[in-house]
């Protein structure tokens, strides 16, 4: 039985002044794109007539070679037509965490085709095609965090321990904010109280090591037993 956490119980993601940040400099790293594309083209104009070739002859030539060329230029089209999508629906800005297959990283830029994250696991730079934007999923920036405690535990008992490591987990090391959830799942040899934390992206997996220790470092002071798979046996 899973049981999801309640909006207001959420930590929120980010401060409004921090989003706003985010999305001028996503603002910013775009139209500089824009920008350097628009003075590459006109540069190249500009040598082209300076070399005296009939600039003006030239273009009106590309509509008989623009089918050819369309066909060769399609993906990169829809690379432009995502970007400003991306950009226009705050699909997800720079310092986001977004996942793309097995990658899971933080957005480093966003240009008019590609999208860069840094991998959290890695720490390599990704490029994805902005086409492939229908694969992408943005990451809340959540950690939910699943404590097992055993059946002979008092519901009364097993809350003030959960209280007390979410109150612990608040004041760790790279750990934003902390909140207790509540009893999460019904197992076979236990319950599974969850816990769920907030951190910077680049800082999930050690933040999410640092709140294990917490987790087993208090309840080994209120002496509180994690309990695993057992196999009982009986003979006829």
């Amino acid at each position: 039985m899973d049981s999801k956490p309640k909006v207001s119980d959420l930590p929120r993601k980010l401060p409004g002044k921090r989003l706003s940040n985010k999305r001028k400099r996503t603002y910013m790293r775009m139209l500089k794109s824009i920008v350097g594309t628009i003075l590459v083209v006109v540069l190249v104009l500009i040598i082209l007539q300076a070399f005296g070739i009939n600039v003006s002859s030239m273009l009106a030539s590309v509509g008989v070679v623009s089918v050819i060329v369309g066909f060769a230029l399609q993906d990169a089209l829809k690379d432009i037509i995502r970007g400003f999508e991306i950009i226009s629906s705050n699909y997800y800005d720079i310092g986001d965490l977004i996942k793309f297959g097995d990658n899971l990283g933080q957005v480093q830029s966003i240009t008019l085709r590609t999208t860069k994250i840094q991998d959290i696991n890695t720490m390599n730079i990704v490029s994805i095609a902005n086409r492939n934007i229908d694969k992408v999923e943005v990451d809340t920036g959540y950690i939910y965090v699943k404590v097992p405690l055993p059946y002979e535990l008092k519901v009364e008992k097993a809350d003030a321990a959960m209280r007390e490591i979410a109150k612990r987990l608040g004041k760790t090391d790279l750990i934003t904010s902390a909140s207790y959830q509540g009893l999460s799942t019904i197992n076979d040899s236990s319950l599974d109280y969850q816990v769920v934390v907030t951190c910077e992206p680049m800082n999930r997996l050690q933040a999410r090591r640092n709140a294990l220790h917490v987790i087993v470092e208090t309840l080994e002071e209120a002496k509180i037993s994690i309990p695993y798979t057992q196999l009982d046996l009986h003979n006829k």
